[in-house]
Formats: structure tokens, sequence, C-alpha cells
């Protein structure tokens, strides 16, 4: 029976405890409506509002967005944007004037047009590039408006002739040569490297390298001297004491202790 009667009694209490929550949030519903301004909506996240489209918030108010002559009304609903063939100048929107040989800009800066391909920009007009022999045209606002093909090199207005050496190739480029593995690049020539005895071609191929145990030494490779106490180094072109030992010329003297 005591049972009974507790349990009636919690839900009489969750019951209250219900009805006081429903109450409250209505009151603060209504609070929340009551402050929301003409033209405006109250917020789907938050207690907060938004102004409606075609309104911009101002001063805790939502003011009529004036949208002038040649222009719509953005997909935010916020702001305005001009038509196709204007730009925004101050609170209006410009007629774009383009020049013989441009076109329409879609960019929303700069003056608002381009110049057609194979002419570049020049206080406000839209003047021929002078495309020369072995060049084409590029899509570029900056630089000369053109480039070389495969196998040239520009020189100041014109495209000249790259000559590739014997035992030399194009790069990837097209615009100069590098040599085949086994030579040097010069000025316009390939020249062969002479390997000498117990040496070897690096990784890159333009140079060698001393082999394990030899040391560099003029055009040469010398057999290293390892003296008592010592090893050769990673490297393998030269040699460095054991521990316990510190390098003096070309020996390895003990380390004394003296702190004791």
């Amino acid at each position: 029976m005591k049972i009974s009667l507790v349990r009636d009694l919690v839900l009489a209490t969750l019951c209250v405890a219900a009805i006081l929550i429903a109450v409250s949030s209505t009151a603060s519903a209504e609070s929340t409506v009551k402050n929301v301004p003409a033209n405006a909506v109250a917020s789907r996240y938050g207690a907060g509002w938004d102004c409606v489209r075609g309104y911009r918030e101002e001063r805790n108010q939502c003011f009529a967005i004036q949208v002038p002559a040649n222009a719509y009304l953005s997909s935010s609903g916020d702001d305005w944007a001009c038509n196709r063939g204007y730009v925004r100048v101050s609170e209006a929107c410009t007629a774009i004037k383009v020049p013989a040989n441009a076109h329409i800009d879609e960019a929303h800066f700069g003056p608002g047009w381009q110049c057609d391909r194979g002419y570049r920009e020049s206080t406000g007009r839209c003047t021929r590039i002078v495309i020369p022999p072995h060049a084409f045209a590029v899509e570029s606002s900056y630089g000369r408006g053109w480039e070389c093909e495969r196998g040239y090199r520009a020189n100041d207005r014109a495209c000249v002739p790259i000559t590739v050496p014997p035992n030399g190739f194009l790069v990837r480029s097209g615009d100069d040569f590098e040599c085949e593995r086994g030579f040097t690049k010069g000025a316009a020539t390939c020249a062969a490297i002479q390997v000498p005895a117990n040496a070897y071609l690096n990784g890159d191929g333009n140079a060698w390298k001393c082999e394990r145990g030899f040391k560099r030494k003029d055009a040469g490779c010398v057999a290293l001297t390892v003296p008592t106490n010592a090893h050769i180094e990673f490297s393998g072109n030269d040699w460095r004491c054991a521990d316990g030992y510190r390098r003096e010329g070309e020996s390895c003297r003990m380390v004394v202790d003296r702190s004791f």
C-alpha cells in the first residue's frame, strides 16, 4: 500500500514539472515572437530572427534592399548583383564599354572585359600580339602572350632554334638540352666524363665518385690509409676514430679521463 502511494506521488510530481516546463517554453516562445521586427521571421536555429528575402538587417530592423536598374537580387536574398554586361559602381550598375577585339568577362573584378585571344590590353584598348615564326599564342594576361614551339627558345622577340649537341637531348619543356648519362653539359657541348680508376659515375650520371675505401685527390682516387683504432666511416671516403679515441692528424690518440 505504501509503495503504491509513493509511486502515485512521484508520477504526480513529474506531471507538474512537465506542465511547468511547457508553460515556460510557451511563454519564452511568445516573448521571442514579440521581439521579431517587421519583415522578419523567427530563426530556425537558436532564439534570434532573420530578415525575409529582399530585406537586410540594419540597426536591429529589416530594411528593403533597393535593387537598381540592370541588376537582380542575389541568391542569398540579402544583396544584389549587376546583369551581364554591367559592372557595379557604388550603388548602381554601369554598362561595360567593351573595346574592339575584346569580350565581356564574367569575373566580378577589373574593367569587366577581356581581350580576345591574340590580343593584349594596353591603355584601355586591345592591341594585336605579334607572334614570331615558330611560336604560338597563349591565354595569359601577362608576359609576351606567346610561347616558342618545342625545340626553340625565346630570345627578345624571336624564337631561336636550340642546337642539341651529340650525346644530348631536349628536356621535357623543349626549350633547352641536357646531356646523356656519362657526359657533362657545356655551353653547347656534351663532354664525356673521364672516370678514373677506383671510381664510378654518380646517381645522376653527370660526375664521378670514389669507391669505398678511396678518397678523391686531384683528378683521381687514392686508397685511404686507416690508422690503428679507426675505421672507414659511413661515406666510405674517409675514416674516423673508434670510441674513446680522438683524431689528431693522421692517427687516433686515446682520450684520457682527467676527472679523477
